[in-house]
């Protein structure tokens, strides 16, 4: 029996904090098994706050579709379990010296990325029934605070790879197409809250 393994390994992006892991895997004549977490070796890559996942989501996304740019008050580790995608990851957190930095990464099953609270998440299915797969360290709330951007802002500059049309609610939703563009959301968070 052939036997490949591809040993974690762990890269830094343009992102403070953002970090892209290629997940161990095991490979021989019956398929692929991928260890999407194990938590002794993410201890070292991920920053201590992150003890535990309290929420996993899969979603199941139609080719060329988009879902995003979200940043809510959750760190957050993504993939794709099934298929591809163009995942694009903003940078919106006022102390950041990355700030309005934009990261793209092609995810592929066995490739992760780690989200720090406060950068923007979204991504597009890059083939039919693209399941995207997300692990939070908070539990999701409708009213969670937090950023969300447009993924057409073009001060973005993100070369979406399949052309999204901003009008087709089978491809963006009404709430992802009216976010704000970085500069108004930035604006937004220097405003004092009046408590």
């Amino acid at each position: 029996m052939n036997l490949h393994i591809d040993p974690l390994s762990v890269s830094n992006s343009k992102i403070e904090g953002l970090q892209v892991i290629n997940v161990k895997m095991v490979t021989d004549d019956r398929g692929t098994v991928r260890e999407l977490y194990r938590q002794s070796d993410y201890a070292v890559s991920l920053p201590n706050s992150i003890s535990a996942w309290s929420q996993v989501n899969l979603t199941r996304t139609k080719c060329g579709a988009v879902r995003g740019l979200h940043g809510e008050t959750m760190s957050k580790l993504v993939t794709v379990a099934h298929g591809s995608a163009f995942g694009v990851y903003v940078d919106t957190r006022p102390d950041s010296p990355t700030i309005g930095v934009v990261a793209t990464v092609h995810l592929t099953p066995g490739i992760q990325v780690f989200v720090p609270q406060g950068v923007c998440n979204g991504f597009q299915a890059l083939e039919d029934d693209a399941e995207y797969l997300y692990f939070f360290d908070n539990e999701w709330a409708s009213k969670m605070s937090g950023t969300a951007l447009c993924p057409l802002d073009p001060e973005l500059k993100i070369d979406w790879p399949i052309q999204i049309d901003p009008n087709n609610r089978e491809q963006i939703s009404e709430k992802d197409s009216k976010a704000p563009n970085l500069r108004d959301a930035l604006k937004l968070q220097a405003k004092p809250q009046n408590n």
